[in-house]
């Protein structure tokens, strides 16, 4: 494993320190302890800067499915150091800011960290991932922890509602964004992003591209709130002010932009492509700047602000594709400019743009009030605040001297330069791109001074305002400070830019020219048409603004009659109207329902599968002889199953159904399969005392309800399972067109996996990763069952349940003497037998699952002789934090294979001279087989304790 697969881990390790600290040092305010990961990790990569401005990209990989050619493969290139750089270090900043503008006695931090860790890592994730499978999770998993985050405080309806509608929107694009990559990979037969590229030249032609093409630039509109998907941003907001600083100005807003710059040199021949990028961008552009001199709510003009630069930066992008139409090395690089203020205006957004959401937080913070009617005058008891917004503001305004004009000016120059090339109808419709790029920089250029002067500027209306207002403590004001400096010293000195992280990211964006770009940034080329649209811009931004507070319509944002978010709404609420119906049509309470449900499916598809296939045979094999012992079982079993249906109350059907359980244990016993044999009784044992359990709480069977309709549709589907179950049988034994991997086990079982136990070399070894899965759903089952029967749904019915159990109490616990007095002995018994079960599984009948099983049946022993009650006392274990841990114990087991760059769940195993034990087998299995164990008795005593409990 590579540092730059430590450097993902990092956040991921530190959410683990996070809730020890939370724990162990519960006065320490946690961001100190969370401080020190994007710091480091923002000098680690600081120092990678020379060798990839050298050209040296750093590539790192570790098999994870490798047969399906899913590999945790990273690669650090200049675009990739770039957004890495913003990730770590505006997350440095936002953590400093994070700790002095939240409240450790009023919030719970060590959640908002852990948080904000999470996100940090899934970023680092996707910016680094080559393969595309890996940058899909870690892309979702942005969207999930920026869903916590926004929803932080869950008390606030508007925070639920933003987070609801940021996760639907964004993974709606995301599952898009799945499906394009599934097509690239049909198309290229790999998941890597460089082989992708490497193959350009002979899939562009096929039919499924521009599908492809397609599906990935919906992933990337709805990250980076483009319209129409921006309606999720400004709701967004409701998140405290260090989330909007880092996720909706520098990071998580700018996936959408790293991805579309990503695939530029996939898609960048495309003509679609050119018009699709830079029109949505372009309209995002504009709209975002109308709305957002609308607003009142200083957040909330921050936010559409955020959409229009976005706009911005996602129109340079596709203008700077379009020098993939050209093989003259001059042309090509007179149309990559615009992928150069692309690049430089999105470092200048992260600049001004996170210390303008810092100042609004500053302002929120001191004065209680983000209202701008309320507001007026803080530049007398706020000056370095104000001095801050100022520059902020300006920057993004696009005026001198800042880095804001610089990138302001290169885009003027993209938009007019687009106008020449005489390919895809530019040259009739680029005109479209200055009109409007100039008319949505007069509106840049009201709201920018609307930030300024409003807040700043007039009269203090103290009685407005909610707080005394005061210049913010040193803690706060030095992140945006340091955000706002850097729009200064680079305005001065772009270059510095240019060389060393401009250049480097240019050359993986259109790596075409080979990555002999060579950016030089100035502040003066003569009087040129840019300079003259600046000028425009400032003369008619200062007139509209002048104007602005006349235009009572423009005051207001208001209610209009039809919108996106009108449609958003109503859209949702007719979803879950409609579905609410729909649901309950089938959904009626009843369990058999349910059970039909399933079992006409299972028949109907079963069924349509065997017969419609040519290749299903349901030829019978050669079968061995049948001993008398074996007739007498089968008839026993079926004696016992047919008593079920018969059996006059729930007790007795338990009882039968336990029988014929008992009685297949003896096939396994017959047939050599002890695992099988111990495991079927084991659960057997514990699967009736759940019954026993869960039934009693149910009425009295009445035989008389079951009317002729009950019991055919019963019969019916009881015989259509029995039949096509048996045929699949038949099936799978005359029709199957590989020979049995049976003998592959059987032969590698101790080679391989350095077991002779073939069953549980399989379950911890060559099959472990389905293992894993298998106790997951076992845990997320328990948890399933804890919250169900937990839930109360109204407060009358907390004492009629408590009253319940306790009524029933008596059959959950017994005062046998005899039957204590042996279970006091015996559990040891049975506890040192789950042991030797646990240790001696690799090699001999046992293993972790068995073990596990076993010790539940000492602790469900236990529960019937002395009572539930008496248990949790005598074992005083959470078993759902058992459950966990396993799960845990065994993930981590399979992760510790990549330290040694091998695939996930990869076990080792050697022998060892011991003290005292010799020759010793030790095998890394059994740590996951441990995780197992713990899981099984986890799972097993939840949901044993959660319905049978007496307390």
């Amino acid at each position: 494993m590579s540092f730059l697969h430590a450097a993902i881990l990092i956040p991921f390790l530190f959410c683990i320190l996070v809730l020890l600290v939370h724990r162990l040092a519960p006065r320490l305010h946690t961001g100190w302890a969370v401080l020190p990961a994007p710091l480091l990790l923002f000098v680690y990569f600081m120092l990678q800067i020379p060798g990839i401005q050298g050209g040296e990209a750093v590539a790192a990989s570790v098999p994870w499915i490798p047969s399906l050619g899913i590999r945790l493969q990273l690669y650090l290139d200049g675009l990739a150091l770039l957004f890495a750089l913003l990730i770590t270090g505006v997350g440095t900043l936002v953590t400093v800011y994070s700790i002095f503008y939240l409240d450790k006695a009023k919030e719970t931090l060590h959640l908002f960290y852990v948080y904000l860790l999470l996100f940090m890592g899934a970023m680092l994730g996707v910016v680094l991932s080559d393969n595309l499978m890996v940058l899909y999770g870690f892309w979702e998993l942005t969207s999930i922890s920026s869903f916590l985050l926004i929803a932080f405080w869950n008390h606030r309806g508007k925070s639920v509602y933003g987070a609801q509608k940021s996760l639907l929107i964004t993974v709606f694009g995301g599952f898009a964004m799945f499906g394009g990559f599934l097509l690239l990979y049909v198309l290229t037969g790999s998941f890597s992003i460089r082989d992708i590229i490497s193959q350009v030249g002979a899939i562009s032609s096929h039919s499924l591209f521009i599908p492809a093409m397609i599906l990935i630039l919906l992933g990337a509109f709805t990250k980076s709130a483009q319209f129409p998907f921006h309606i999720w941003l400004p709701d967004a907001m409701e998140a405290p002010t260090p989330v909007s600083a880092y996720l909706h100005s520098a990071t998580m807003v700018k996936a959408g932009l790293y991805l579309v710059a990503r695939f530029t040199p996939v898609f960048a021949g495309q003509g679609a492509w050119i018009w699709i990028v830079a029109s949505v961008g372009l309209i995002t552009l504009l709209y975002g700047a109308v709305k957002a001199i609308r607003q009142t709510d200083l957040k909330a003009l921050l936010a559409y602000s955020t959409i229009s630069q976005l706009g911005l930066i996602m129109c340079l992008l596709g203008l700077g594709s379009a020098s993939a139409f050209y093989t003259d090395p001059d042309q090509a690089a007179f149309f990559s400019k615009a992928a150069v203020a692309a690049v430089f205006h999105l470092l200048n957004h992260a600049m001004f743009k996170g210390a303008l959401f810092m100042v609004v937080g500053i302002i929120d913070h001191e004065t209680g009030t983000r209202d701008i009617r309320n507001l007026g005058g803080l530049m007398t008891v706020m000056p370095i605040t104000f001095t801050v917004a100022a520059i902020g503001a300006f920057s993004m305004a696009g005026l001198p001297p800042f880095s804001g004009f610089l990138s302001k000016e290169m885009f003027f120059t993209a938009v007019l330069d687009i106008r020449s090339m005489n390919v895809l109808g530019l040259a009739q419709w680029g005109t479209l791109f200055p009109v409007l790029a100039w008319l949505a920089s007069i509106f840049t250029f009201v709201y920018s001074m609307i930030v300024v002067f409003k807040s700043f500027g007039g009269k203090l209306q103290r009685e407005k305002l909610e707080k005394t207002p005061h210049e913010a403590p040193l803690g706060l004001l030095l992140p945006p400070v340091f955000l706002a400096s850097g729009t200064v010293i680079f305005g001065f000195f772009p270059n510095v830019l240019s060389r060393y992280l401009i250049e480097p990211a240019l050359a993986a964006i259109l790596p075409a020219m080979g990555g002999s770009y060579h950016v030089h940034i100035s502040f003066w080329h003569g009087w040129t048409p840019e300079v003259f649209m600046t000028l425009g811009v400032i003369a008619a931004g200062t007139a509209v603004y002048l104007l602005h507070r006349y235009i009572k319509r423009w005051q207001s944002p208001g209610s209009p009659r039809y919108s996106l978010n009108q449609l958003y709404d109503s859209g949702l609420d007719g979803l879950e109207r409609y579905s609410n119906k729909l649901t309950g049509f089938y959904m009626t309470g009843s369990v058999r329902h349910y059970l039909i449900y399933i079992f006409a499916f299972l028949i109907a598809a079963s069924g349509a599968a065997l017969f419609t296939s040519d290749s299903v045979s349901f030829r019978i094999p050669t079968l061995a002889s049948v001993s008398f012992y074996e007739v007498l079982l089968v008839l026993a079993m079926l004696t016992a199953a047919v008593a079920v249906p018969l059996a006059r109350s729930r007790m007795s059907a338990i009882i039968f159904t336990g029988a014929v359980g008992y009685l297949a244990t003896l096939f396994f016993v017959l047939f050599r399969a002890p695992d099988l044999a111990l495991t079927q009784i084991i659960v057997e044992t514990v699967s009736v005392t759940l019954f026993l359990l869960c039934f009693y709480h149910l009425p009295e069977l009445k035989k008389e309800s079951f009317k002729l309709p009950f019991k055919l549709t019963n019969f019916l589907i009881a015989a259509g399972v029995g039949v096509v179950v048996t045929l699949i049988a038949l099936a799978a034994g005359g029709s199957s067109p590989f020979p049995s991997i049976a003998e592959y086990y059987l032969k590698e079982s101790h080679d391989l996996g350095g077991g002779d136990n073939v069953v549980n070399v399989i379950l911890v070894d060559f099959r472990g990763f389905d293992t894993m899965l298998e106790i997951s759903v076992l845990g997320i089952a328990s948890l399933g069952i804890y919250a169900l029967i937990k839930l109360r749904l109204q407060p009358g019915m907390v004492r009629k349940t408590a009253d319940l159990v306790r009524s029933r109490l008596p059959l959950i616990k017994t005062n046998d003497v005899i039957l204590q007095t042996i279970t006091k002995t015996v559990v040891y018994i049975i506890l040192t037998f789950s042991l030797f079960l646990f240790l001696a599984g690799h090699n001999n009948p046992g293993g972790g699952f068995i073990g596990g099983l076993m010790t539940s049946a000492a602790l469900v022993l236990l529960a019937i002789a002395f009572g539930m009650k008496n248990v949790a006392q005598t074992v005083p274990l959470d078993f759902r934090k058992v459950t966990a841990i396993g799960l845990l114990t065994a993930f981590l087991t399979g992760t510790g294979s990549f330290l040694f760059d091998v695939p996930f769940m990869t076990h080792s195993f050697g022998y060892f001279n011991l003290p005292i034990l010799g020759k010793t087998e030790l095998a890394t299995a059994v740590l996951f087989d441990l995780g197992v164990y713990m899981a099984v008795v986890g799972v097993t005593m939840t949901i044993l304790f959660t319905i049978g409990r007496d307390n």
